[in-house]
């Protein structure tokens, strides 16, 4: 790609934004053998809960076809995701809805280092932003707490649009109404699977990965530069 570029599709959990857990979530939470769970264990079950893709094993029958089916209907999103829970020891109904309300709170959600910059400074730039994401919430909510909601010219959220990465038809829904040819845009993401689905249509790849924002700083900032698109001044 080159300094022509003139649009941006960004991934949202595991690109902008990461689900971080938070030592008070667990605190009256017990595993099914009543056991308190630890900050490893806390670890682990949350890098399940946002793994973007594959059915974890465990998850059978109906539960199975939820969890496939997640991200295109909220009501099989919680099912999944409670089915999900279950195999990793919280099958106490109160306890595992706890947890999985938590991936509804727009709280949850910690921005990366350089997020709320890349996305003003492309703004700055006139380059127009999507946002493309297998998801059954709305993440609209999440940006407007960090302000940065406005910037978005197009969102294509899986559960609104009726695709779920990588097929071609969600990223179409965030090209179309920007109207910038897809050899001109950039897909950044976490995923070479599901993200790197949008090369299909003649788009650049990017990929970032998914790790604590303090270990990540300028990932994305780095990304869209070193495609050749210039950014605007810095907020």
């Amino acid at each position: 790609m080159t300094a022509v570029d003139r649009a941006v599709l960004f991934d949202f959990s595991g690109t902008l934004f990461r689900f971080e857990p938070r030592d008070e979530w667990f605190a009256d939470l017990r595993d099914d053998a009543g056991e308190p769970i630890g900050p490893e264990r806390q670890d682990d079950i949350i890098r399940r809960m946002v793994a973007p893709v594959g059915t974890p094993d465990g998850i059978e029958g109906d539960d199975r076809i939820a969890w496939e089916r997640r991200d295109l209907e909220p009501v099989l999103h919680r099912r999944g995701y409670l089915a999900l829970l279950r195999t990793l020891g919280l099958s106490d109904p109160a306890h595992a809805n706890s947890l999985y309300d938590r991936v509804l709170d727009p709280e949850s959600w910690v921005p990366f280092g350089d997020t709320v910059e890349v996305l003003h400074r492309l703004s700055a730039a006139g380059v127009p932003i999507g946002i493309v994401s297998n998801i059954a919430f709305d993440l609209r909510k999440v940006l407007a707490l960090h302000g940065v909601d406005h910037l978005v010219h197009a969102y294509a959220l899986s559960y609104e649009v009726g695709a779920i990465k990588p097929d071609p038809q969600i990223f179409t829904a965030a090209l179309d109404p920007i109207g910038v040819p897809a050899e001109q845009v950039l897909m950044v993401g976490d995923s070479e699977k599901a993200d790197g689905g949008a090369r299909a249509l003649g788009c650049s790849f990017a990929q970032v990965h998914d790790v604590p924002p303090v270990h990540r700083p300028t990932a994305l900032l780095e990304a869209v530069t070193s495609h050749g698109i210039e950014l605007g001044d810095r907020i």
